[in-house]
């Protein structure tokens, strides 16, 4: 995903609750990892289970 793309991208995402002093806690994954999980996903056409080890599932 391009800087350009990001930005786009993240508009549409929420702010997690922890920065706003919500409680919670930190994600295990970053939104750009997640996003580039699904569009890996939509791209190829595939299954979750035939995800690389090594995306957020």
């Amino acid at each position: 995903m391009t800087d350009a793309e990001r930005a786009v991208v993240r508009e549409a995402m929420p702010v997690p609750a922890w920065l706003e002093g919500r409680g919670g806690q930190p994600e295990g994954y970053c939104h750009r990892q997640l996003v580039d999980a699904v569009r890996y996903l939509v791209a190829g056409g595939i299954t979750w289970r035939a995800m690389p080890a090594d995306f957020p599932a």
